[in-house]
């Protein structure tokens, strides 16, 4: 038995007596890599794939960015109570009972997704997301039906909850399988300008309708009309994803299974939900998952979605005074997000995740300060210095984490860790900063939060490998060209003997 999963090192002597078996054996470990190995992809393809999986992202992140920019508000029509900290603590617990189930949808979605195909619980996705976001603009408030009200509430972001547990692993893997292997980075990028598409898109929308209507009549009715405006955006969504074709690395794998038994056994176990398998057989990448994603998540929900709050109530300025400001360097990061999708394509992933990571673990606290002072030249300074950071890990995750994982096992391992990740961590940073805020009393508690994710995620990316320009794990090499694919397989032959 070999020691460590390795294979026992060949007896020389037995090599000399049968140089031709063992040179076959060694031929059938490593086969020559030949043209048909090679995925060429189809340009118009990738960039219809990229485009619908985005997109659907942004229309999901509109919905779920909604909720965040009226956190302040809802707190007030479903919770009414003399404490307005107990307010926003009660409308923070509802956005983070949302990431409760977020690991559900994850175990449900992924894997099914691994069985049946990436696009059809991708669509599956956008029209729970639909569903639920319409049906919270539809809520009577408490005033009206008292207790359901909150009730009818938690319900309908556990919808949305469920529903998103199966779109970020789903819309990462598919363009991850789309792209070409030496542009991954740059195609997989737009994933997170879709994300930030749909955040500048709720707080613009909610910064117009607190313009027009004033505070008064967004209490009292104007809170609505962005849900009820999302419902429909979802159904887009639905019908650029449907109208795709599967990823080539599933078209190969559902090939694969046709012909081979063991093969299709791995899918349809995959498929039947054995979590227990894909929690014993890749433990140690699903931790390293969990560990890159908490740090991503809690930058990332710190600055895109509680930072209105943040601004307004706990340091008093207006509600559209900061928002105006967090829109104005969201629209910058978007302006430079695919130039960091370039440069982790050409660098690496590892690097562009580190200068991420330590980027909030130095900055946080004197971004953080800034912001407090209150001037617009502060405030956007201390923005920009988080929004930096961030869109180094915005820029970068989409490519790096499909790549963790196997072909057969990529959407359900990547959903499981990323979504337990994002229940225990990104969901809960809201709730947590503000509850420790109230706590202390200290307003720089969000930048000691930030540095502390920040610290766990230079750990974990540097016992991450470097997959940039590299196959995906399981999948056929991915190339531009028919002249790319002949020259990797030109350099891949062996020199011939003279």
């Amino acid at each position: 038995m070999a020691e460590n999963g390795q294979e026992p090192a060949a007896d020389p002597a037995a090599i000399k007596r049968h140089p031709v078996l063992f040179r076959t054996i060694k031929q059938r470990r490593n086969p020559k890599l030949r043209r048909t190995d090679i995925t060429v992809t189809d340009e118009a393809a990738v960039r219809r794939a990229v485009k619908a999986a985005s997109l659907g992202n942004a229309m999901e992140w509109f919905d779920f960015g909604i909720y965040s920019y009226l956190a302040v508000t809802i707190g007030h029509v479903f919770f009414p109570s003399e404490n307005d900290t107990v307010q926003l603590l009660s409308s923070f617990a509802t956005f983070a009972v949302a990431f409760l189930v977020r690991p559900l949808g994850g175990m449900v979605f992924g894997p099914l997704g691994d069985k049946i195909g990436r696009k059809k619980v991708l669509a599956a996705t956008m029209i729970l997301m639909a569903i639920g976001t319409g049906a919270i603009g539809l809520i009577p408030s408490y005033a009206s039906i008292g207790f359901w009200a909150p009730a009818l509430l938690i319900l309908f972001r556990l919808v949305q909850g469920f529903s998103t547990g199966g779109e970020y692993g789903g819309a990462s893997t598919f363009i991850a399988e789309y792209a070409p292997d030496k542009r991954r980075g740059f195609f997989g990028s737009f994933l997170e300008l879709g994300t930030l598409a749909g955040y500048v898109g709720a707080a613009g929308l909610v910064t117009l309708l607190t313009a027009l209507l004033g505070s008064d009549a967004m209490e009292a009715w104007g809170w609505r009309l962005p849900f009820l405006v999302a419902a429909p955006l979802g159904l887009i969504g639905v019908y650029l994803r449907l109208k795709l074709d599967e990823t080539p690395a599933f078209q190969k794998l559902e090939a694969e299974s046709a012909h081979a038994p063991e093969a299709a056994d791995a899918v349809e176990t995959t498929a039947k939900g054995d979590l227990a398998d894909i929690f014993r057989t890749y433990w140690p990448t699903l931790i390293l998952c969990i560990a890159l994603v908490g740090a991503y998540n809690i930058t990332d929900y710190m600055l895109l979605s509680y930072m209105p709050t943040y601004l307004s109530d706990e340091l008093g300025y207006s509600e559209t005074h900061g928002l105006l400001i967090l829109i104005g360097v969201m629209v910058f990061l978007m302006a430079i997000i695919n130039q960091v999708g370039r440069l982790n394509d050409r660098y690496g992933r590892k690097p562009l995740l580190m200068t991420g990571m330590l980027g909030f673990l130095l900055l946080s606290a004197p971004a953080f300060l800034l912001i407090g002072q209150g001037s617009v030249l502060a405030m956007t300074a201390g923005m920009l210095m988080l929004g930096l950071s961030l869109v180094c890990l915005l820029g970068t995750m989409s490519a790096a984490l499909p790549a963790l994982f196997p072909t057969h096992v990529r959407y359900g391992s990547l959903s499981v860790g990323y979504n337990l990740s994002a229940s225990l961590f990104g969901g809960t940073t809201p709730l947590v900063v503000t509850a420790l805020i109230s706590a202390t009393d200290n307003n720089l508690m969000p930048a000691y939060y930030a540095m502390a994710a920040a610290l766990v995620g230079v750990i974990a990316v540097a016992c991450m490998k470097e997959t940039a320009q590299k196959p995906l794990d399981g999948s056929p090499p991915s190339v531009s060209s028919k002249e790319e694919a002949a020259e990797m397989v030109l350099a891949a032959a062996p020199e011939p003997k003279f």
